[in-house]
């Protein structure tokens, strides 16, 4: 019984050393995945690896499932490549299947290669790209020829991958009834890179071999708030006698009779803070926008802080988090808003601030989803993960929202505005009442 339990234990252990946990033993199988395949001038266009007529490996397939909310949303589903793949021993050039061209064939290789199509693919969570074919134009015809070997060179740290570079070669005329043979080749070498430094290459080096002048940055920061607060200080000391002459307990007479010699937006200071025709949609309006405002800062914050280009979908779902956990500020901005132009059906106003920006997002984005099914793309999403959105909308946004809506109703409701508001609007500019 014991030997059977360690056994067990030893079986767990060797299934948990995978491409999830990034540590892989000598001989542990490593998985290499393939992506997409499109236009490489338009990367929206985007198609499933075997949607041209490439062959798979002779493993068996496995399936893939998503790390991330936010790969989901994104369409990302990737195919087996059924290549043989161990850590750690290299393979020599190895033929793993065998295609006959059919016309069919033909045309559609000849199509990837005229638009010169690009496919991408992961080994351990690290992205590679490669072309399909290339056109050779020395010759009259052009000859459309395909990339039929794949050469990976994969660097690794102790149990961890850290680089990988892929080499396309084995050029083959695309011809009815050619026999092509699809190759691969891997081979292992150890590298001094450490792992949490191996997304390193993938940034834009260019940007990074130019001196920041920070000192100059700060200049002008200071700069711009040395003016911003020498603007804001005369216009408060100009303006703090209009607001004393404007203060609600001025009789409506002496205000009306000052206004003679008054010009601009004097004329129409009653209606600067007064209720708009649909204060429940302006509100929700604002509400958002401060939202939005909000999750642009504390996402951007975070991808500075933190590496979302590492994992596929992760800025989507830390974005799609910080939203749905910012929901207070959108009740909070948009319920004491409301409050203040004298609304009283608040919850309404809570639900109608909820929903307003996910369903016009949900509703472009079931639209183009619809599309990119029609036309077979591989970002499309199946409908049944389309529905965590609205489950997430119902179940997390909208009880933080009712939240915000009623911290904004009793903290910030009362309008303390510094001049009188009018019930009606004004007729200075010939506006209606």
């Amino acid at each position: 019984m014991v030997r059977l339990w360690l056994s067990l234990l030893l079986l767990a252990g060797a299934a948990i050393a995978d491409e999830h946990d990034h540590v892989y033993e000598v001989d542990e199988e490593v998985v290499l995945w393939m992506n997409t395949v499109g236009p490489y001038s338009n990367q929206q266009e985007r198609y499933t690896y075997f949607s041209l007529p490439f062959c798979r490996g002779k493993k068996e397939s496995i399936g893939h499932y998503h790390e991330t909310m936010g790969e989901e949303l994104l369409g990302v589903e990737l195919d087996f490549s059924g290549l043989d793949i161990k850590f750690r021993t290299n393979f020599p050039r190895t033929v793993y299947c065998k295609v006959t061209l059919t016309e069919a064939d033909v045309n559609t290789f000849v199509y990837a290669v005229t638009n010169q199509y690009s496919y991408q693919m992961y080994l351990d969570d690290m992205p590679i790209w490669g072309m399909v074919g290339e056109v050779d134009r020395k010759t009259t015809p052009p000859t459309y020829k395909l990339y039929t070997h794949k050469k990976l060179d994969v660097g690794y740290n102790g149990k961890q991958v850290v680089d990988v570079n892929l080499t396309s070669d084995g050029l083959v005329e695309i011809r009815k009834g050619a026999e092509l043979e699809f190759s691969y080749e891997v081979n292992w070498q150890s590298s001094p890179m450490v792992f949490h430094d191996r997304f390193e290459k993938y940034l834009d080096p260019s940007f990074f071999q130019h001196r920041i002048h920070w000192f100059s940055i700060f200049n002008s920061f200071m700069m711009v708030v040395f003016l911003v607060g020498l603007v804001w200080m005369i216009l408060v000391r100009t303006l703090k006698k209009d607001y004393a002459r404007y203060k609600k307990d001025e009789s409506i007479d002496d205000l009306d009779g000052d206004l003679g010699d008054e010009y601009g937006w004097k004329q129409v200071h009653g209606d600067v803070f007064r209720a708009p025709p649909m204060p429940l949609l302006f509100a929700s309006l604002i509400g958002s926008g401060y939202h939005v405002f909000a999750v642009t800062i504390i996402t951007t914050v975070l991808a500075i802080v933190g590496e979302f280009y590492t994992e596929r979908g992760s800025l989507l779902s830390a974005a799609i988090f910080v939203y749905a956990a910012s929901s207070p500020v959108n009740g909070f901005a948009g319920g004491s808003m409301y409050a203040r132009f004298g609304g009283t059906n608040w919850i309404k106003q809570a639900l109608f601030g909820a929903f307003l920006l996910p369903s016009l997002i949900c509703g472009v984005a079931f639209l183009i989803n619809f599309v990119a099914i029609y036309y077979h793309a591989a970002r499309a999403i199946p409908f049944t993960i389309m529905l965590i959105v609205p489950v997430i909308c119902i179940a997390v946004i909208l009880p933080l929202t009712i939240v915000g809506t009623v911290l904004g109703r009793n903290m910030s409701g009362v309008g303390d505005y510094p001049c009188r508001s009018d019930k009606s609007g004004s007729d200075q500019f010939g506006t209606h009442k």
